[in-house]
């Protein structure tokens, strides 16, 4: 795809919108801020701009959640990301924001409030986007627009899509190095490419894993975590009454995805590895056994040592990795053994390798693994879009901008 970027305009003086996604955990009884690690990866967007007059666009949960809030005490975190005062304005594009934009100087910064207190962002269905009154409001204040919420790309809300057509929108770094690093893992040729699905997301995991395997994008796919269970049952195995009450409580048709897994299996069976051994929770301690010796009564919590020996071999020779979610209940340490060393074992492979997910970063960062990784994207639901081919809004306006005004 085509897109403007942060170098082909100069943007001192300039009035610039940035969108970024800052969406993090809130603390429901103090209001305190409890991650900021999303609020780093928007640094070297933001601080490139202080000789700009840079308006903050972000949004902070949804209608209806505990931690839909304002984003007042984002402003003091922003503060600290780029080392000088960021002001709130305790309004969108009403007249007392437009007058704080206008008065702005060079190296200013100002945080409007979240985005998703005003229906036209949230609830908007129908109809462009570029005719809210957020974007006619806002728009002619500005000379750019950058878009760096690359974890909100799968979205076509106003103020991630209706500047398009308004002024330049153009690419963040954290936007741009998402799109650079996730292509180069989808278009690599060096082989073999592995992926590795695990967590309790299998719906998405098993629609990345079909596209994958339709567009020949990798040669093995290693599953864990709850994506193995469907996998496993595909296969004939009888999980026990503990794991199924599970999948019927989380899932409104697990069959559904048991049918799709075995669909994989009969077609592609060759490139996907399922766990040859487990451990399930006997009463809080951890219990080994093959899946042969399936149904147990107790809940499975973790691959085998077996499965997690097979893993490693078939990482040691990969050209390229992408890993998404973890192989069991990782936050136990009884049950972290099969997560903490099939990611060592991606650790300490020499591919190209690529993480994404919020527990599977988690995971990466309580091990101490991530410096290991080329590239740890900030998506969740964007980046399974990004990975299955599904239609990313942002990026469209994003290469509608580039053809409009490059």
């Amino acid at each position: 795809m085509k897109y403007l970027t942060m170098d082909d305009f100069d943007l001192r003086g300039k009035t610039v919108f940035v969108r970024v996604d800052v969406n993090s955990p809130i603390d429901p009884v103090s209001g305190t801020i409890l991650d900021y690690s999303r609020f780093e990866a928007h640094r070297q967007t933001l601080t490139e701009l202080n000789d700009s007059k840079v308006i903050i666009l972000a949004h902070q949960s949804r209608p209806g959640k505990r931690d839909y809030v304002s984003l007042k005490p984002h402003a003091r975190v922003f503060s600290r990301i780029v080392d000088k005062k960021v002001d709130f304005v305790e309004d969108l594009f009403g007249e007392y924001a437009r007058i704080r934009i206008e008065n702005m100087e060079n190296g200013d910064y100002l945080l409007l409030e979240n985005t998703r207190f005003y229906s036209e962002e949230y609830c908007l269905k129908r109809g462009n986007p570029e005719e809210t009154n957020i974007v006619k409001k806002l728009a002619p204040l500005g000379d750019f627009f950058i878009n760096d919420a690359f974890a909100a790309a799968h979205r076509g809300q106003a103020t991630l899509v209706g500047f398009a057509k308004e002024m330049p929108m153009l690419v963040g770094r954290l936007m741009e190095r998402e799109i650079k690093m996730l292509t180069r893992f989808l278009d690599m040729k060096d082989r073999p490419k592995v992926a590795i699905f695990g967590g309790a997301k299998a719906e998405d995991s098993i629609n990345v894993m079909r596209s994958f395997l339709e567009r020949d994008i990798v040669d093995k796919i290693l599953t864990g975590g709850v994506v193995s269970y469907f996998f496993l049952l595909a296969s004939g195995f009888d999980l026990g009454d503990k794991s199924i009450a599970y999948l019927e409580k989380e899932f409104d048709d697990y069959s559904y995805y048991v049918n799709q897994a075995r669909m994989l299996l009969d077609n592609y069976g060759d490139k996907i590895e399922i766990p040859t051994d487990v451990v399930v929770n006997a009463n809080g301690h951890r219990k080994a056994l093959p899946v042969k010796e399936l149904p147990v009564s107790d809940p499975i919590y973790d691959i085998g040592l077996d499965t997690v020996v097979k893993y490693i071999e078939i990482l040691r020779d990969s050209k390229g990795i992408i890993l998404n979610g973890p192989m069991g209940v990782f936050e136990i340490p009884e049950f972290e053994v099969g997560t903490r060393e099939v990611y060592r074992g991606v650790f300490k492979s020499s591919a190209f390798k690529v993480a994404g997910g919020g527990h599977t970063i988690a995971a990466i960062e309580k091990y101490g693994f991530s410096g290991g990784f080329d590239h740890i994207s900030t998506g969740g639901g964007a980046l399974i879009t990004f990975l299955s081919g599904g239609k990313m809004p942002v990026l469209e306006a994003l290469e509608e901008s580039y053809n409009l005004f490059s």
